[in-house]
């Protein structure tokens, strides 16, 4: 769809500058990137290589294993030791196999536990010798002729080699090469000093329209006027909603490292993002021809009435009011990807902001006694996420709308459907709010 040069101007601009996440640093309960990384609490092993350390360990135990049953035959195993070892022969004994596993194992410890090389080359070699050396065994032997033994250890000793490979260059470095960049990004962000507005403006600067709430983040633990004290649970949907708010800013703070993944004719674009601990996010961005005001009220006031435009929702009804800034509700979403998705339902906690130049509804998964698993859905589970509404200070008739979405779909469904079926549904999500929007200001 073309737009006037004028307008489209008007709409980039509708994205302010995003303010530091430094400045929430220093606010007593604002975002400290240390909270995630902090260096003295930065392991000396990530989780995903000491998971990768211990396959390797797995490798080596795993084909002695199958190498001391070998030997367990008839012969007796003392016999069949002299035979394999002292006299060995190629084309006969399984020991090389056992020193191959062996050699990946001192190899790869060596380099990615005690030395913790960030690259790929060693495994490569480790597996091109592997691969390499069970080829030309498995040629020139005799292995094959004696029984299940002589198939099955070349072939665990060739999988292994390569599954190895495969967990370390596309879980572990990628893994810990995002979670550096992270790192980087959020001391680069803590150096740096407040931009155009510090996390203290979004505290106590909510208006209240009738469905909207009011109040700061210290209301939630004081008992007011009239006001009733938390609950240990309530407090505890207050603590999420808030933990929600930090990741979400965090996110926005770093458009710039966004990947982009599609786009329609409508000029919204999906974008993902790898987000340490809760994995790939993805990002819906769209231009609006709407007040900021009107997208706010449809979207995030009044998430019940959504279903009336959006039919990739199919129900969601408002659990609990915590207090002024934090709800949890009750969300199905319908199916997608032509029914091969089935429809999901989930419980989030949500916390509601409203900032001189943004709304924000932030949010996750949790639990409530109201809505226990059903048995006709899958009940997903919700990463940090939520709706961006940015203003436009040139243009109050238009906007920006971002929504950030990490879910986890659950089920056993192919990571590619899962993937290809959100991007859909949040371009599909983009168009029914377009359509709303348009019915609200009259157009046809």
């Amino acid at each position: 769809m073309s737009k006037p040069t004028d307008l489209q101007h008007d709409l980039e601009r509708s994205l302010p500058a995003i303010a530091s996440i430094s400045t929430s640093f220093s606010q007593s309960q604002g975002f400290s990137p240390y909270c995630y990384f902090s260096p003295e609490k930065r392991k000396a092993i990530s989780d995903v290589r000491r998971t990768f350390c211990l396959f390797v360990t797995f490798d080596l135990l795993f084909i002695s294993l199958l190498w001391i049953i070998e030997l367990n035959t008839k012969d007796g195993i003392q016999k069949n030791l002299k035979n394999e070892i002292i006299e060995y022969n190629f084309k006969t004994s399984f020991f090389d196999i056992f020193v191959l596993a062996f050699f990946r194992f001192f190899v790869l410890l060596l380099a990615y536990a005690i030395v913790k090389l960030r690259h790929w080359w060693v495994i490569a070699v480790t597996t091109l010798v592997s691969s390499a050396f069970l080829i030309v065994k498995v040629i020139l032997s005799e292995l094959l002729t004696k029984g299940a033994f002589g198939y099955l250890l070349p072939i665990v000793s060739f999988v292994i080699a390569w599954l190895e490979t495969w967990f370390l260059d596309f879980k572990v470095l990628t893994q810990e090469a995002e979670e550096e960049r992270w790192y980087l990004a959020a001391q680069a962000a803590a150096s740096r000093g407040p931009l155009l507005y510090p996390r203290a403006l979004s505290e106590g600067q909510f208006y209240s329209p009738p469905e909207s709430f009011a109040g700061s983040d210290n209301e939630s633990d004081e008992e007011g006027a009239g006001r009733k004290a938390l609950t240990a649970q309530e407090k505890e949907y207050v603590r999420q909603g808030k933990d929600a708010m930090e990741v979400v800013d965090q996110i926005l703070a770093q458009e710039e490292n966004w990947k982009f993944e599609k786009n329609n004719d409508f000029g919204d674009v999906v974008y993902t993002f790898e987000i340490p601990f809760h994995g790939k996010t993805f990002i819906l961005k769209a231009f609006l021809q709407c007040s900021a005001e009107t997208v706010y009220q449809e979207v995030i006031l009044q998430p019940e009435k959504m279903i009336l435009w959006n039919r990739t929702v199919a129900a969601c009804q408002i659990l609990q009011r915590v207090e002024d800034n934090t709800i949890v509700s009750y969300d199905v979403a319908a199916g997608a990807a032509g029914g091969v998705v089935s429809p999901r339902d989930f419980v989030n906690v949500r916390r509601i902001e409203r900032r001189r130049d943004r709304y924000i509804s932030s949010g996750m998964s949790t639990t409530h006694n109201l809505k226990p698993p059903l048995s006709k859905y899958v009940r997903g589970e919700n990463g940090p996420g939520g709706f961006i509404v940015l203003k436009c200070p040139s243009n109050p008739r238009v906007c920006t709308f971002i929504w950030i979405l990490n879910t986890d779909l659950k089920g056993r469904l192919p990571r590619y459907l899962i993937h290809q079926s959100l991007a859909a549904t949040m371009f599909e999500f983009a168009f029914h709010l377009r359509q709303r929007v348009g019915e609200l200001s009259g157009k046809p």
